[in-house]
């Protein structure tokens, strides 16, 4: 049986052996990289769905996908600066004041999560112009980004629910609810997408239901999906979870002894997100003036990468969990311990992922697409980028870590360093000159070196020393 982390034994004293260390992460992670897994395989369905309409219908999605993870990206960050305290706390044994800062971010995020969402409608009709995208994906594009703007609030909520959860201890049920919404997506997609065909029973033709709203069909289905996964992920955390529950009256008002410890971690990582996603703004422009294969072959070929990269975003959600309560008890050993483990499981786990990708890119994309020059311009930027996946997992993971710690300045700063000092620059010379395929090797090139980064920024303890400065 795998082991489980006893806060209490932390806090007394105990210190878990490497092994057991080592089967707490798997432990954690497990959950959370199957929950990658569902999300992604729901992505690779989206994507097998929209790219059966033709290459017009999957450019018009890649050329707003950025955007829309820059909304997610905010949201994500404005939840950190909450969870992050609430792992602390757990850490602690405070349980109370840790269901109090989940009250008053219940209130922050949810003003959060509108204000984003209007934002995103007000701007849908424009943002195919000002990525200069072809005039035939106009329509379709402003469509999808502005129903995918109406799903940021229960997005934002679902973001909440989740980190409150992994936090606590608990990855096994908002991974649950995260696969079921991977299901609900997908069913909701199918039919909301395609018209409906007939059924030929006893001779009768029996119509199966089928909206047919093509591309604007499956961002309808990401709405409905959210909110069913936001209701249920909140409702959990806030009636059953054994140390997050409202089992007694709390304070929901919003105070400055949680507003600016949530300020201070997230406004770097909101920085980061923003100047971060919108450097991908601005790739997804660059590739938009190499036609339509390449756009077409770009969105797929991320689309493709998510699947190296879930184990790394789940040992980075159990990284943030572990260091954050280990923290919070105190014991700098067992945090720094769990931070170095972490991230060396991830880099082998991703460089295993990224030789699979490197094998299997061809067949993948040619369920996703039957445009034959899509699929192979695909196939050699993800052959490219497979070689980039071992550091890639380090930037993640050791990230996870030092944001537990509540070190979010760094990390946010080194990213914000490598994408705009190295890759979008070096994007704006090599695209016109080697196109797609170029601009992929300067992807793998900035990758690697974030990921070198983060391991001297971990391995060098600073972070640690600021912690416990400022836990006292």
């Amino acid at each position: 049986m795998a082991y489980v982390l006893d806060i209490d034994a932390l806090r007394a004293g105990e210190t878990p052996t490497r092994r057991q260390m080592a089967l707490v992460v798997f432990a954690l992670s497990l959950p959370a990289i199957l929950a990658e897994l569902s999300t992604t395989l729901m992505q690779y369905i989206d994507a097998g769905m929209v790219g059966s309409l033709g290459a017009k219908a999957t450019a018009a999605i890649g050329i707003v996908e950025s955007t829309i993870w820059l909304m997610d990206g905010l949201a994500a960050s404005a939840a950190m600066g909450f969870t992050v305290q609430v792992a602390q706390l757990v850490g602690a044994g405070r349980d109370q004041e840790a269901r109090n800062v989940f009250r008053q971010a219940l209130v922050v995020l949810a003003v959060f999560g509108f204000a984003l969402s209007a934002i995103g409608v007000a701007i849908s009709e424009r943002l195919p112009v000002w990525l200069d995208a072809d005039p035939l994906l106009f329509e379709d594009a402003s469509a999808y980004f502005r129903v995918c703007s109406l799903a940021l609030i229960p997005l934002t909520m679902a973001r909440l629910g989740t980190g409150m959860l992994q936090c606590s201890g608990d990855m096994r049920t908002p991974s649950i609810l995260n696969v079921f919404s991977c299901v609900l997506d997908v069913t909701f997609n199918a039919l909301l997408i395609h018209d409906g065909p007939s059924l030929h029973l006893m001779g009768f033709d029996l119509p199966i239901p089928g909206m047919g709203f093509g591309v604007r069909g499956a961002a309808m289905g990401t709405l409905l999906s959210q909110c069913v996964t936001a209701i249920m992920l909140l409702g959990f955390a806030c009636f059953k979870s054994e140390r997050l529950a409202f089992r007694e009256r709390g304070k929901w008002l919003p105070t400055m002894q949680t507003l600016v410890p949530a300020w201070k971690l997230s406004w770097p990582m909101l920085l980061e997100r923003a100047l971060m996603s919108t450097a991908y703004v601005a790739v997804t422009a660059v590739v938009a003036s190499l036609g339509v294969v390449s756009v077409a072959a770009h969105s797929l070929s991320i689309t493709v990468e998510a699947i190296c990269y879930m184990p790394g975003l789940g040992m980075e959600s159990a990284a943030t969990t572990l260091v954050g309560q280990a923290i919070g008890a105190h014991r700098r050993d067992v945090a720094r311990s769990f931070a170095r483990l972490s991230t060396a499981l991830g880099m082998i786990v991703m460089s295993i992922s990224g030789a699979l990708m490197f094998v299997f890119a061809p067949q993948i994309l040619a369920m996703l697409t039957p445009d034959a020059q899509v699929q192979a311009l695909g196939t050699t930027v993800l052959r490219i980028e497979a070689f980039a996946e071992p550091l890639y997992a380090a930037s993640m993971v050791a990230a996870g870590a030092l944001r537990g710690a509540g070190d979010t300045l760094m990390p946010s700063a080194f990213t914000l360093v490598s994408v705009w000092g190295v890759r979008i620059p070096a994007f704006a010379f090599v695209a016109p000159r080697f196109g797609l395929v170029g601009c992929w090797v300067v992807m793998a090139s900035e990758l690697c070196l974030r990921g070198t980064l983060f391991l001297v920024r971990l391995l060098r303890d600073r972070w640690l020393d600021k912690a416990f400065d400022l836990l006292g």
